[in-house]
């Protein structure tokens, strides 16, 4: 009744069906083409991270032939998390939820390293021979195009298909785990955008190659968040004991809701929301805040919140999130406005961040001031996301 998998000189499990949560091509224990030639440390890393995954896997299971046996093929020492040549703690990117402070430490450590290969015209190969798929359901310019820039200039190459919804087999049907199952085949990483919160776990939970959530729906958009922090560290230069004032559509705005869950990692921030009635922060994000001990405020002031924060976090008014009530749209839209007269009343070392695009929620005249930060903001998106498709491809 009980079977075995063998793992070259030992067994790693008796009786267990090893469960999707382990990916298909078991990145966590075997080495593939690309990586046949990686460090030892690496091969440890990887066999014991797959034992603590069993392990925890296991406990969960009732069955006494359910007994997980460690794989001592390579017996090591405990070491830094962080370690050069160590596999990369997450398997994809779907919520801002994964992230820890020290991680989040760690990816910018990365990201700032990705600056000095990203300056140097001749390039990096440390990807060369990999394969990324950008799957957009939805359309997207910075997004996309930034992740499709940080593959290639890390030496990598990519397959994408842009508006997927009407220009792919979605339009006769598909569904978004034949969809997924398909291209994993083709890519060795999959970026993804849908229209429905939940996509990109679903994708994850179906995929063996490594997915990154691109934004699903009003849900979640974590590589924003990471960048947007990463922007808030260089720009004011801390993180811990900011005001920061998230302006606009806090409903439907992905970026938002991922931005509050990271945000909530520091010690003593205090965030304000603004927006139209229509529009406010759902009460999961205030209630979670709450939970970790968040100061948080609603506000319909933006001048007097504008006076008081390092952050101003300007959003767009999401047409598209209103359907058919454009009553709802037009009642929110042109509400709350980024213009000189903000700018006044804010201090001389705030930002104005936005995660793009404009229409017509920061003025343009806004632009020519050294606190108008979104054009950096968007450029730091692509050493975020070089770091990210270089820690889920190659590790540390």
């Amino acid at each position: 009744m009980a079977s075995s998998s063998s793992c070259s000189t030992c067994t790693l499990q008796r009786g267990v069906f090893v469960p999707k949560e382990i990916k298909n091509r078991n990145r966590a224990l075997m080495f593939n083409d690309k990586s046949f030639a990686v460090s030892a440390d690496l091969a440890q890393s990887r066999l014991s991270v797959a034992n603590q995954k069993l392990m925890k896997w296991n406990q969960t299971q009732k069955s006494p032939l359910m007994n997980p046996i460690q794989c001592r093929a390579l017996e090591i020492e405990n070491a830094p998390s962080f370690t050069v040549g160590k596999k990369f703690q997450l398997d994809d990117v779907i919520e801002a939820q994964q992230f820890d402070r020290d991680l989040l430490n760690a990816i910018f450590k990365v990201a700032r390293e990705m600056e000095k290969i990203e300056k140097n015209s001749s390039g990096s190969q440390i990807l060369k021979g990999y394969l990324m798929a950008t799957l957009f359901y939805e359309p997207s310019t910075r997004t996309r195009l930034s992740f499709e820039s940080a593959m290639k200039r890390l030496g990598g190459e990519v397959l994408t298909t842009e508006n997927a919804r009407e220009f792919s087999s979605a339009a006769k049907g598909e569904t978004l785990e034949d969809t997924i199952r398909t291209v994993e085949g083709y890519a060795d990483i999959i970026v993804m955008r849908h229209f429905e919160s939940g996509a990109a776990r679903r994708a994850a939970t179906t995929a063996g190659v490594p997915i990154i959530n691109a934004g699903d729906g009003p849900g979640q958009h974590p590589t924003q968040a990471l960048l947007d922090v990463y922007t808030i560290e260089r720009e004011i230069g801390k993180l811990d004991g900011i005001k920061v004032g998230l302006v606009g559509d806090l409903a439907n705005g992905r970026t938002v809701r991922s931005l509050a869950y990271l945000l909530a990692k520091y010690q003593d921030v205090k965030i304000y929301f603004v927006s139209p009635d229509v529009v406010k922060m759902k009460d999961d994000i205030k209630e979670y805040l709450t939970l970790e001990g968040v100061e948080w405020e609603e506000s319909a002031d933006l001048m007097d919140v504008a006076s008081k924060c390092d952050i101003v976090y300007q959003t767009r008014i999401q047409r598209e999130r209103f359907g058919e009530r454009n009553d709802l749209y037009e009642e929110a839209r042109g509400k709350y406005i980024v213009d000189q007269d903000v700018l006044r009343v804010m201090q001389k070392h705030a930002v104005v961040m936005h995660p793009l695009p404009r229409l017509d929620e920061i003025a343009v005249d806004v632009d020519a001031d050294p606190r108008a930060a979104y054009f950096r903001q968007a450029k730091n998106g692509l050493y975020i996301r070089m770091a990210l498709l270089k820690l889920l491809l190659v590790g540390w």
